[in-house]
């Protein structure tokens, strides 16, 4: 089962469940984590939700040997990054959030993370580019040359950085991130439903207001990438476990 769900009161807990491939999307995936928020999104008792990962890490992103799977109608790419949400989602991470790992936690409200937490997105090192809201999305979370790091070198930040530049809203021992979100999301619920909402609707408004253009700017970088020989060649290295022998072209 790739995505699992339980209800703690009015907070609904989501845990992405493919650990063997570091919970990386497949088809089956994205279909199941569009189910669970589309049953979150609809079903009023529900107030809160919470993401989060089984194993050693939230997720990777993309699984390179078959891809996602195609975008859902409600969510987009991998049934998240692209859904109109009236209530609060929280993400909480062990480990890496690597890839589309770290454009799903991007996706989110807040972001609760374990102190051994990493974030990072390597797909440059891999000849593609972020191509489910990264490319716009880190530079409003982040300062803008931290997101510029974080796309150019392919190198992760740790949770401990990201708590100092106020993207990570708590940080956590080791293995109590999922238990500090549940709490956070339950001090959310003893506040009116509507109240969160509109809030939460009313800055989305504000801050996703370019979202058009963004994506129209992102879909160009991607078939500008995806056009290149670099493109072909990183995922061939990353399949083949060697270094990419990058042409420029």
């Amino acid at each position: 089962m790739g995505v699992e769900t339980s209800r703690d009161g009015k907070v609904f807990v989501i845990r992405l469940n493919r650990p063997h491939k570091r919970n990386a999307f497949d088809a089956a995936m994205t279909a199941g984590l569009d189910a669970a928020l589309n049953e979150f999104d609809d079903d009023p008792s529900l107030w809160a939700a919470v993401l989060t990962g089984a194993g050693s890490g939230f997720s990777a992103g993309t699984d390179l040997s078959g891809g996602p799977g195609d975008p859902t109608p409600r969510g987009g790419n991998y049934g998240l990054v692209r859904r109109r949400r009236r209530k609060p989602l929280i993400a909480a991470v062990e480990g890496f959030a690597y890839g589309g790992g770290m454009e799903l936690v991007l996706a989110c409200d807040l972001l609760v993370a374990a102190r051994t937490a990493t974030f990072g997105l390597p797909e440059s090192s891999r000849g593609v580019i972020a191509t489910c809201g990264g490319l716009f999305r880190t530079h409003r979370a982040l300062p803008l040359n931290v997101a510029k790091q974080l796309l150019l070198t392919g190198e992760p930040i740790t949770a401990e950085r990201a708590y100092s530049l106020g993207f990570v809203n708590e940080i956590t021992n080791e293995g109590t991130a999922l238990t500090a979100a549940i709490e956070l999301a339950q001090r959310v619920c003893r506040n009116a439903p509507v109240s969160v909402q509109e809030s939460l609707v009313a800055l989305e408004r504000v801050l996703g207001s370019d979202d058009d253009l963004a994506w129209q700017v992102t879909e160009q970088a991607i078939a500008n990438t995806l056009s290149s020989q670099d493109t072909a060649e990183g995922v061939q290295a990353f399949l083949e476990r060697r270094e990419p022998q990058w042409s420029g072209r």
